[in-house]
């Protein structure tokens, strides 16, 4: 039988607790044992090259990088270490082919970590040549307050939350929609030792 979403808005999609418990635990432990090989670092913005909020690494062939001196960018090895990103944990893979309805793998799994006093800015994920492709999230550890809005910034936007074991897709036409994280409600997840939300959004870089 097919997996239904709670919510399908425009190509936003959002399946509460699809990962149970357990799920949720071996999940926490395949991101924990890549970390020691790609660790969490401070990502810096475009020409200003202020600190964003979040520390984040990736998994995957591919990973999403920033920096002051170049900018919003793919690619293949860790700014810090020189070398290749982790591979993909296989259930995030299972995910992806379960609920993407996409042709082709996903090349990268950006990591946030989320501490009590982080959040993102509205955006729209916009580095990817393939924007056929969904962007799929999957959260663990403390529940965030998600913002997604329309095609322009200035559109209405409305609030949901993201707890431990949700997972969500930005498809169709929400794929271009303004979205970000308000905050973080702390001490709503004791799935992460020293508390937080960690964030795995799949993409598709190049068109297959």
């Amino acid at each position: 039988m097919a997996l239904r979403p709670a919510s399908d808005l425009d190509g936003f999609r959002l399946w509460p607790g699809l990962l149970d418990h357990l799920a949720q635990e071996q999940l926490r432990d395949a991101v924990f044992a890549r970390l020691r090989e790609g660790p969490l670092y401070i990502p810096r913005l475009p020409k200003s090259g202020q600190p964003m909020r979040v520390r984040m690494t990736n998994f995957g062939p591919l990973g999403w990088v920033t920096d002051k001196a170049h900018g919003y960018r793919y690619q293949p090895t860790h700014p810090d270490t020189g070398k290749p990103w982790p591979a993909m944990p296989a259930c995030v893979l299972e995910l992806w082919d379960r609920l993407s309805g996409y042709k082709a793998p996903p090349q990268a799994c950006l990591v946030n970590l989320y501490e009590k006093d982080a959040r993102m800015g509205l955006h729209i994920d916009a580095d990817e040549e393939a924007w056929d492709a969904p962007v799929l999230s999957i959260s663990l550890g403390d529940t965030a307050l998600f913002r997604i809005g329309g095609a322009l910034r200035s559109d209405p936007t409305r609030s949901v939350r993201l707890a431990s074991g949700d997972v969500c897709i930005l498809a169709g036409a929400s794929r271009r929609f303004y979205h970000g994280v308000d905050r973080i409600l702390p001490a709503t997840s004791r799935l992460l030792p020293k508390g937080g939300r960690i964030n795995l959004t799949l993409r598709r870089v190049t068109p297959p």
